[in-house]
């Protein structure tokens, strides 16, 4: 019996134990749950408080209401749409663009063997490790002298801002898409070239076909990272209407004594609908895309 009884005691035990492991997953879910969407909770509080302000802001505001909207909408002053149109043009021709150039040079990295092949990989690379800050003078300098010659690529100019988010979001972007070519194998290459293909009909006829997962991964990290960019776009533009989103909504905060929090925090929750759209409409994809694409480098 004694024996017995210690059995029971140890599986007792290990079933506390196992209780006790689940409620501490919980906790740590939920709190990290909490920190998730405390913030988001407390932005769509403060767009719809129309007191304006957030020393006082509570998470359920009091006499709730679209007053923020409204005059968000019909200022005068402030092209609300405008931005809204500026940022949404810029990020999605430029993800055409960069997506377009870095299938092309991807595809060019994994299939032929060419002299430099290897440098230029590791020279992409070695790019990627500094921040972009650095080069924040170098660029605008750049864009200047690039003005001087061609006034529409210049500063002020959505062409010269979508020219230098082209040529920042290739280097990580190529190896990501390499590696997903390197999934695909040859022998797809070869018996297209047996039964007469071209190279290029093997890419678009043959390749693209199986490398959506990867293109969509590709266009989703582009275009979020030109929509949300502010400090290049601060940097180069100028005028009030060629002001992206991101930048026109900086104006509400920058007053030195009519700081509109209202306003901005609606600004902000409309600017994260076109993201969040395109989250729950490609995240099968999404996935696909990042697992397959980490297999080989």
């Amino acid at each position: 019996m004694s024996s017995l009884n210690f059995v029971q005691n140890i599986r007792q035990s290990q079933r506390q134990q196992k209780r006790l492991s689940i409620v501490i997953r919980w906790l740590i879910a939920l709190l990290l749950m909490f920190f998730a969407v405390f913030p988001i909770l407390w932005i769509v509080s403060a767009a719809f408080n129309p007191a304006d302000t957030l020393a006082t802001q509570t998470l359920i505001p009091r006499n709730a209401g679209f007053d923020n909207f409204t005059e968000l909408f019909n200022s005068p002053v402030f092209p609300f749409w405008t931005w809204y149109w500026n940022s949404i043009k810029i990020a999605t021709i430029s993800t055409v663009l960069s997506v377009s150039i870095t299938t092309l040079a991807a595809y060019a990295f994994s299939r032929f063997r060419f002299q430099g092949r290897v440098t230029m990989l590791k020279g992409l690379l070695l790019i990627q490790v500094f921040p972009g800050l650095l080069a924040m003078v170098a660029i605008f300098l750049m864009i200047s002298q690039i003005g001087d010659l061609i006034p529409r690529l210049g500063l002020d100019t959505h062409a010269g801002l979508i020219l230098v988010y082209m040529g920042g979001a290739m280097g990580i972007n190529i190896w990501l898409m390499k590696g997903f070519f390197d999934t695909i194998p040859r022998e797809i290459d070869e018996s297209a070239m047996v039964d007469g293909a071209s190279h290029w009909q093997i890419f678009t006829q043959l390749l693209l076909p199986l490398m959506r997962p990867i293109l969509v991964v590709i266009g989703i990290l582009s275009f979020i990272g030109t929509y949300g960019d502010f400090i290049l776009a601060r940097v180069l533009l100028k005028s009030t209407e060629q002001y992206t989103l991101m930048v026109g909504l900086q104006i509400f905060t920058s007053g030195q004594f009519s700081q509109k929090w209202g306003q901005f925090t609606a600004g902000a929750l409309l600017g994260a609908l076109p993201i969040m759209l395109i989250y729950l409409i490609l995240q099968d994809q999404i996935v696909g895309g990042l697992t397959r694409g980490s297999v080989k480098g």
